[in-house]
């Protein structure tokens, strides 16, 4: 099963590389770029998962509306994504189930940080996707943390998919800078060898975010906007050509067994 799922957030990016944006801008600039997944997805006919924070959810209803009612899942990217306290866990998941009216099951710390899994499952989580399992410099070093699927307490992790061999991340940077036939390569052996892919982006990758007033690095801009929305187009267009079946993560945990 191929879980493709989006990390919906206000873009506060630039503001890590001293850059320059108002809260209105990370907004609209997320909210295009929602946008922009949403038509893909609906052209292709395939179901993801969207772990949005409740800032970006309260802003942008009709577009979380929109993407329940095509039959995507809901979870939680708590509540802010520059800001986090262990209640935000719980208040996040509830918050979200009182304006949408969805049954909230999994979670995404922003930035992939750890977290208390305790707490995790003390806020009601069935899920959490908050580990990519893999090193990665200045951020975090996963590479004893398995790379499939776990139990942890009552909650199931479900690290992100890294390549069978030498744990190559498959996270949105490597999808932007590898060529994309190396990509897909990987994503195959991944598929081959775990029989699921579990992916993810954000929605400003598919906006245009090259603006000198943002400061970012070349590596995080490379085959954004309109390149990043053609590029994605063709890779679930490839997924689709395999037979690949699409589900969301609550289907997925519907189907395995631990």
């Amino acid at each position: 099963m191929v879980l493709l799922s989006f990390d919906i957030e206000e873009f506060d990016m630039p503001l890590e590389y001293n850059g320059k944006i108002s809260f209105e801008k990370q907004l609209s600039i997320s909210q295009q770029g929602l946008e922009n997944i949403l038509n893909i997805l609906q052209k292709h006919n395939v179901k993801a998962t969207f772990f949005s924070t409740v800032v970006f959810a309260e802003n942008s209803k009709n577009l979380i509306n929109r993407l329940l009612n095509e039959g995507h899942e809901l979870a939680s990217h708590t509540w802010f994504h520059s800001e986090f306290e262990e209640k935000h866990l719980k208040q996040s998941r509830e918050k979200l189930e009182e304006l949408f009216s969805a049954k909230v099951m999994g979670l995404r710390m922003p930035r992939m940080m750890p977290v208390n899994e305790k707490a995790v499952e003390e806020a009601g989580y069935s899920y959490n996707s908050s580990i990519n399992p893999t090193f990665l410099p200045g951020r975090y070093n996963n590479l004893k943390v398995s790379r499939t699927y776990f139990k942890e307490g009552n909650v199931i992790q479900v690290p992100a998919s890294v390549s069978p061999n030498f744990r190559i991340p498959l996270f949105w940077l490597s999808f932007h800078n590898f060529p994309l036939f190396f990509y897909k390569k990987l994503a195959s052996d991944t598929l081959k060898k775990d029989n699921y892919l579990n992916v993810y982006f954000h929605p400003w990758e598919f906006s245009e975010i090259k603006d000198e007033a943002f400061k970012l690095p070349g590596f995080t801009v490379k085959n954004s906007g309109k390149d990043m929305v053609e590029r994605f187009d063709e890779f679930v267009g490839w997924l689709k050509s395999k037979n690949y079946i699409f589900g969301t993560f609550q289907e997925f945990l519907k189907q395995i067994t631990l």
